[in-house]
């Protein structure tokens, strides 16, 4: 029988004589410190309160219960290890191309790894490396930042970001696409993916034109393709050394496989159902042939799917009863609208699959997590970001998960890990726990790894335990003989690396979720001890045709999810202990 460990919520404050179990198997028991509630009761005159709460940031004030699990079983435990990943800051290379505070970024980096952290995450912007003009790539700073990471001892994923930084959810800079690239949108605004009343969003170059040589020449498949060819050869060494262990291909805004349906620097507001993002006149052609071949040449694009910030009910399209979206002509919009976006990420990863061809690396895609509107029949902001969704009708995940099997089982890296239905407004007919329960089942039902990441910066015990249970539905299992492992995610992502992180109280709670999400091991530096291997990537398998991806769409069940993790960074004692120790280091802070 599996067995899980006592939430930290129930542990009584005293210490516990425990094994530590680490991939070096140590044997030597170790005493945890004292509980820093009990030492915080000292007087200043004996310890400084700052000392106390300074020692609070690398120590949990909470002891751990005894382990559930014998040192002989490690090797079983590693079958449930979540290597975790801390995503590095959207500026940590300026828009000057240098990076930036790097004997800060050290410091926070050793004490990334000091927590058991496995690695970190970066952006490597298109707008940044080829800024200097087409083909031109300056990967210096890029290299620096990389040498950076592999002092330390961390691993990383490399993010190709081909979209503008400064108009999603927590983008607090701004960072362009390459200025060459907005000269050419300034002489053919099509280029941009356009909305209903043709307003032009630049974060990102529309689909529409991913096979026409716009740009100097070159296709815009052919500009990206290049890119990531040259970061190859630029950061061979890197490759080669095991540093880079996944590459996650940028596939629209935010680096997501999506259209930019729903963005700040456009008005929108949460929970708007946003906007198709289809009315540039190239996508607006290959709507009006593909409707013409269907025998339907009479047919227009949507004009009432509503404003950005509209619910489904306020529009034509939308509406539960009635609505365009279920009449064949509204049918036939949402599969080509659709189509077009799975289209678009497999040529670019089949690109990626080509550039790193032989590198031990994988591949990944980010898939959004619209969970606004989840419960409302038409799945309205899913539908208008181009996932084609609906419940117990069509499965808008499924269709995603195969093209990235198809290149040799890319990982569909989802967001919002860390929400809960219970945390979202009543109007929003928000379901991210549902929703994440789909994507993830999609991609398990393919085959392929899942990875997953929160949406926005959390520091609370809620959060950090709703990414736990999702990273492992079912729990810490040992997976022993004639018994399979349980489901778990590839990786964990946590967005993003800041002082506030790093912060008292909140890098204590921080450090208590790694090591959960280490399933109680210590730090693990082979991958292929917790089954995670990095072999050199395969070629991608032959091109899917269309109607054997829109077999995917055959809704299913998702996989049984547990009601709560058994994994638990702490509750409501633990809780209460935080307060406590947030009002001491406020007071003498």
């Amino acid at each position: 029988m599996l067995l899980g460990s006592s939430p930290s919520s129930q542990v009584k404050p005293q210490q516990w004589t425990v094994r530590r179990r680490s991939c070096a198997a140590s044997s030597s028991p170790a005493v945890l410190p004292a509980p820093v509630v009990a030492v915080a009761r000292r007087t200043v005159a004996s310890a400084p309160l700052r000392a106390i709460t300074e020692s609070a940031v690398e120590t949990s004030p909470l002891p751990q219960p005894p382990p559930l699990f014998a040192d002989d079983d490690e090797e079983a435990r590693l079958a449930s290890y979540v290597p975790v990943y801390v995503m590095l800051p959207l500026e940590v290379v300026t828009t000057e191309n240098e990076l930036g505070d790097a004997a800060a970024l050290r410091a926070q980096l050793r004490r990334l790894r000091a927590a058991g952290v496995d690695g970190v995450m970066v952006d490597v912007w298109w707008g940044i490396v080829e800024g200097g003009g087409p083909s031109r790539y300056e990967w210096r700073a890029y290299r620096e930042l990389f040498g950076v990471v592999q002092a330390e001892g961390l691993k990383l994923q490399a993010i190709m970001s081909f979209h503008a930084c400064g108009g999603n959810v927590g983008d607090a800079v701004s960072i362009p696409i390459p200025g060459w690239v907005r000269e050419v949108g300034d002489g053919d605004p099509d280029v941009f993916y356009t909305n209903p009343s043709g307003a032009r969003n630049r974060e990102c170059l529309s689909i529409g034109v991913d096979d026409l040589p716009l740009f100097r020449g070159r296709t815009a498949v052919q500009v990206y393709a290049e890119f990531m060819r040259s970061f190859r050869e630029n950061m061979a060494d890197f490759l080669e050394s095991g540093l880079i262990v996944d590459i996650e291909v940028g596939l629209g805004p935010a680096g997501e496989l999506r259209y930019p349906s729903y963005a700040e620097t456009r008005g929108w507001v949460f929970p708007g159902i946003g906007q198709f993002q289809c009315y540039d006149k190239y996508l607006a052609a290959d709507f009006k042939a593909a409707a013409t071949e269907a025998g339907h040449p009479e047919w227009e694009l949507p004009r009432d799917s509503g404003e950005v910030n509209d619910t489904p009910e306020d529009t034509g399209f939308f509406a539960a009863e009635g609505g365009t979206y279920l009449t064949e002509q509204g049918r036939f919009f949402l599969t080509w609208y659709s189509s077009m976006l799975l289209q678009h990420g497999d040529k670019i990863l089949d690109e990626a699959n080509k550039a790193f061809l032989g590198c031990k690396v994988k591949l990944a895609a980010k898939v959004s997590g619209i969970h606004w509107w989840y419960r409302h029949p038409s799945h309205a902001a899913e539908l208008a970001a181009g996932y084609y969704n609906l419940a117990g009708a069509r499965d808008g995940y499924g269709p995603v998960a195969r093209v990235l099997a198809r290149h040799d089982g890319a990982v569909l890296n989802f967001t919002c890990a860390e929400m809960r239905d219970s945390e979202q407004p009543a109007e929003a007919m928000s379901s991210p726990e549902e929703l994440v329960r789909q994507a993830l089942s999609a991609g398990w039902r393919e085959g392929i790894e899942v990875a997953c990441e929160n949406a926005l910066s959390r520091y609370d015990r809620a959060g950090y335990n709703q990414m736990l249970l999702n990273a492992r539905p079912n729990g810490v299992g040992g997976g022993g003989a004639g018994e399979p492992p349980p489901r778990r995610v590839a990786a964990v992502t946590y967005l993003r690396l800041s002082e506030e992180l790093l912060a008292g109280n909140n890098f204590r709670i921080f450090r208590t979720f790694v090591r959960k999400m280490h399933a109680d091991l210590d730090y693990c530096p082979d991958p292929a001890r917790y089954g995670r291997p990095i072999r050199p990537l395969e070629r991608s398998k032959p091109e899917i045709p269309m109607e054997r991806l829109l077999e995917a769409t055959a809704p299913a069940p998702a996989f049984p999810f547990d009601a709560e993790t058994d994994m638990s960074v702490g509750g409501g004692l633990a809780e209460a202990i935080d307060w406590v120790i947030g009002k001491i280091e406020w007071l003498f802070g």
